[in-house]
C-alpha cells in the first residue's frame, strides 16, 4: 500500500496550545489514545498529547519499520512519546523508546533484546493468569481491560467493570495501571477515582464526529484533575 509523505502532516505551528498541560512528562500520560496510522500519531502530537500509542495491523517487517520511523519523525518537536504496539524489532531498528506488547506477542519476544536497546515495555492484561504473566517481565505499566463493552474486535475478553480497576491498582502498587476498552471521557473521572494511573482511548477519539475537540476536552480534564 502506499506510504504516506510524512512532511504532509499541517503545520506544527497550527496547535499553538499544545504546550499547555501540565502532565504532557509523564509516562504513560493519563491521556493515552491508540491510533492505527502515522497521520493519527501526527494530528494526536500536534494537538499535545503526551502518550501515544501506533497500534498498525498485519504490516511486514520492512513496512513496521518504515512506519515507526515516520511515526518518530512526525512526534519530533512536540512533547509526545510513542508507544510501538506488537512490532518490537521494529521498534529496536528503527530508535523508538517505548513499546507495548499483548500476551501473545510477550510469549514471542526477546525480552533481553528489547530492554537492551532501551525499551520501556507496556503489557495487555485481561485477568489473573494474564497479570502474573506481565509482572514477571517487570513492565513499565501493566493494561487492564476492556473495562466497559466494546465493540473493538481486538478485545475479545469480558468487560473487567471499573471495581476490577481498584482490585488491580493495590496488586500492582507503584507500577502504572492502564485502563482501556470502551472508555469515554464522560467516565474519565471514575476511572481515575479508582485507581487507574492512565486511560487508553481508541474509538471516544477515532470515532468521535469532532476529534480534535474531543482530545482538547481529554486534556482539559487531565489539567484540571492533575
Amino acid at each position: 500500500m502506499p506510504y504516506p509523505d510524512r512532511h504532509a502532516y499541517p503545520d506544527r505551528h497550527a496547535y499553538p496550545d499544545r504546550r499547555a498541560y501540565p502532565d504532557r512528562h509523564a509516562y504513560p500520560g493519563r491521556f493515552y489514545p491508540v491510533v492505527d496510522s502515522v497521520a493519527w500519531v501526527a494530528r494526536l502530537a500536534l494537538l499535545g498529547v503526551g502518550t501515544i500509542q501506533l497500534r498498525a495491523k498485519n504490516l511486514s517487517e520492512s513496512d513496521a519499520v518504515r512506519t515507526v520511523i515516520d511515526a518518530l519523525e512526525v512526534i519530533k518537536g512536540t512533547p509526545a512519546r510513542l508507544v510501538v504496539n506488537d512490532y518490537w524489532r521494529a521498534a529496536v531498528i528503527a530508535g523508538a523508546q517505548h513499546l507495548h506488547l499483548g500476551q501473545e506477542d510477550l510469549a514471542d519476544a526477546d525480552l533481553k533484546a528489547i530492554r537492551a536497546a532501551g525499551l520501556s515495555l507496556g503489557i495487555s492484561t485481561h485477568d489473573d493468569d494474564e497479570l502474573a504473566t506481565a509482572l514477571h517481565a517487570s513492565p513499565d505499566y501493566v493494561a487492564l481491560g476492556p473495562i466497559f463493552p466494546t465493540t473493538l474486535k481486538s478485545m475479545r475478553f469480558a468487560p473487567q467493570g471499573v471495581a476490577k480497576i481498584t482490585e488491580w491498582k493495590k496488586r500492582v502498587g507503584d507500577i502504572p495501571l492502564v485502563a482501556i476498552g470502551g472508555i469515554k471521557l464522560e467516565q474519565a473521572r471514575e476511572i481515575y477515582a479508582a485507581g487507574a494511573d492512565s486511560i487508553a482511548v481508541v474509538s471516544d477519539i477515532t470515532q468521535n464526529d469532532d476529534p480534535d475537540g474531543r482530545v482538547r476536552a481529554w486534556l482539559a480534564l487531565n489539567a484540571e484533575v492533575a
